[in-house]
């Protein structure tokens, strides 16, 4: 699936009608990051950018402006050139840059022009610049050191363009549910490898194989496989050939992962058994149960109007009694109790970045993406982990994503 041009064109006008009147807002694709002196890392832009374009590639910029009641767009993109195209690879013709972020070409000029135009609008003193100062690119915050130093302090438009994305389209739900479905796509011939022996870099490195040759080499984040008790670091994302990553008969495998197709991401979590329990006493099994009942709980909690921390106060509520059943902790537990085993967040934003932009202060509303992943760790038992499942939230409650699979007979690996 592709998004449409349509998209980024009325996500523009959805800015320009909350962006101030006599207003110019620059924002930037962003640059490379030097791997080394003559090679750059993998380019994702920023997501802003992206989210008002479509365009995924370095130096480009965009011009949105309100001027006297009337809106005007452009975007500034690299003209061909035979020598640069020689080594650093071919750019875009401006009819394809038109096609996908549904901007007319006319208003497509070359990056070269770009210094031109700022000057001109630098000199009317009736017109506000504006950037986004909630980028983790440098071209954003280089222009506004710029504007500073002509005595010209920029508006920050983070706000506006962060109430915009929280509310997801049903194409931006589409994306993410494809991004699922690579993502467990890729999970089920990774877990055909997981036998006594098998090493987390194998399984790692054929995650990553299965979700890119479904969608691109640019994932969510950096991938997890935890075997045992690396499960208790919590972004242990070095997989090991050896030792404490290799897998043992009755232990246990985390895995935190995500596909990203057309931009959004995924963000699942799974826990796989290393052989079958043995008895009833397993300890895998004893968690898992609690995880089951703590996602289901998470899943009818989750509802325009309730808030993250009001979650994770459930959440705590039932792991709580449950660790108190185990001798873990006392009856009259506190929450500090229960968040000695409890350690992260039951929920976060997800979109276009996998913890998506939105305060954690924020009440749900009709449209919002959330990944929840409900997960309690018992060093005093060697087991812990959590999965994780993809929702969007509708009228009345919220909707999965993704599978949502946690049976046990899904979860040991045999």
């Amino acid at each position: 699936m592709v998004i449409s041009p349509v998209f980024f064109r009325n996500n523009r006008e959805r800015f320009l009608d909350k962006l101030p009147d006599n207003t110019a807002a620059f924002l930037f694709s962003g640059e490379e990051k030097k791997m080394c002196g003559d090679s750059s890392y993998r380019f994702l832009p920023d997501r802003n950018f992206y989210y008002l374009t479509g365009l995924e590639k370095p130096e480009y910029m965009l011009l949105l402006m309100k001027k006297d009641g009337t809106a005007s767009g452009f975007i500034f993109a690299p003209a061909h050139d035979i020598m640069k195209e020689r080594w650093n690879g071919k750019r875009m013709d401006f009819s394809e840059i038109a096609r996908i972020s549904g901007m007319d070409v006319e208003f497509i000029r070359d990056r070269e022009t770009f210094a031109d135009t700022v000057f001109k609008l630098a000199s009317d003193n009736s017109l506000r610049f504006a950037v986004d100062g909630g980028s983790v690119m440098e071209s954003p915050r280089s222009f506004a050191e710029r504007c500073r130093k002509q005595g010209r302090e920029p508006m920050d438009i983070s706000n506006i363009l962060t109430e915009m994305r929280l509310v997801k389209t049903d194409e931006e739900t589409g994306s993410i549910i494809e991004a699922a479905r690579v993502t467990e796509e890729a999970l089920a011939e990774m877990k055909k490898l997981i036998k006594p022996g098998v090493s987390e870099y194998e399984l790692y490195a054929k995650l990553e194989y299965e979700m890119a040759k479904r969608s691109n080499m640019l994932f969510a984040f950096e991938t997890i496989v935890s075997c045992g008790t690396n499960a208790f670091y919590l972004h242990h994302s070095d997989p090991e050939r050896s030792g404490d990553g290799i897998a043992k008969e009755g232990s246990f495998i985390q895995v935190d992962v995500g596909a990203r197709v057309n931009g959004y991401c995924a963000d699942i979590s799974r826990v796989y058994f290393v052989g079958r329990p043995v008895s009833d006493d397993d300890r895998r099994v004893k968690l898992l149960g609690l995880i089951q009942s703590l996602r289901k709980a998470a899943f009818a909690f989750i509802a325009p109007g309730k808030t993250f921390a009001e979650l994770n106060s459930q959440m705590y509520d039932i792991a709580g009694k449950w660790l108190a059943e185990q001798g873990l902790i006392n009856d009259n537990f506190s929450k500090d109790d229960v968040t000695s085993f409890y350690w992260h967040n039951t929920s976060h934003f997800l979109g276009l970045d996998v913890h998506d932009v939105g305060s954690r202060d924020s009440v749900f509303v009709c449209g919002n993406c959330l990944a929840v992943e409900p997960g309690v760790y018992i060093p005093e038992w060697g087991v812990g982990f959590r999965i994780e499942d993809d929702v969007v939230l509708t009228t009345d409650g919220c909707r999965l994503l993704s599978s949502g699979a946690d049976d046990l007979e899904g979860i040991i690996a045999d």
